[in-house]
Formats: C-alpha cells, sequence, structure tokens
C-alpha cells in the first residue's frame, strides 16, 4: 500500500467527518463552542490519527495511533448519543453517522487486535 489515503478506514472515516459537519450544522448556535466544536475534533481526529500512525512505519506506533483513533470514536459516539438525547438535530440527521461510526469502530477494533496479535 503506497498511501494511508488507501486504507479503507481512512476513507469511511474521511466520509464520517464531512457527516458530523453537516449534522452538527443543524444544531442551535448556542452549541457552536460545545458539542458542535468537540464533535468535529473528535471526528476529524480519526482520520488523522490513522494517517499519523500510517506514517509512523512500525507496527507499535500504528498501533498506538489507531487505539487513539479508536478512542476519538468513542468519544464521538459518546457525543452523538448526548446530541440524539438533547434532541440537538432531527432524530433521522443521526443515522447515517452513527451507521458510518459503527463501521469505522469496528474496522479500527479489527486492525489494532490483528496488529496485537502479531507481536
Amino acid at each position: 500500500m503506497k498511501s494511508y489515503k488507501e486504507l479503507i478506514v481512512w476513507q469511511k472515516s474521511m466520509v464520517l467527518v464531512r457527516e458530523i459537519f453537516r449534522l452538527t450544522e443543524k444544531f442551535s448556535k448556542s452549541e457552536l463552542y460545545g458539542l458542535v466544536s468537540q464533535m468535529r475534533r473528535a471526528a476529524v481526529a480519526i482520520p488523522s490519527n490513522i494517517a499519523e500512525g500510517y506514517g509512523r512505519r512500525s507496527r507499535k506506533e500504528y498501533t498506538r495511533f489507531y487505539s487513539i483513533a479508536y478512542g476519538s470514536g468513542l468519544e464521538l459516539e459518546t457525543q452523538l448519543i448526548l446530541s440524539k438525547d438533547l434532541k440537538l438535530a432531527p432524530e433521522l440527521g443521526f443515522q447515517k453517522s452513527e451507521i458510518l461510526l459503527s463501521e469505522v469502530l469496528k474496522m479500527l477494533n479489527f486492525m489494532i487486535a490483528k496488529l496485537n496479535a502479531r507481536r
């Protein structure tokens, strides 16, 4: 593989980022520096850490950065749950983000487990 951009998990996480930006545009302006900012930061951290881990070129570093990306995904999941509970956007608006995030988390979990098994 020549680039992190070829990783399906990176590609899917980039779609997730765009979806989170679209979703949070619907939130109240009072959340701009609260949940909107936190959710966007957590979403952006996922593909960013996948790319950084790929660039480090060692199994230990891959695992560390993929684990950070996974943690950011769990952070985003919590924020999605809270946003949904607070009805910050229509319920249907959350579905695509939740599905994408679930897929990304499963892929990251698989990658981390596979890298850990090689030790």
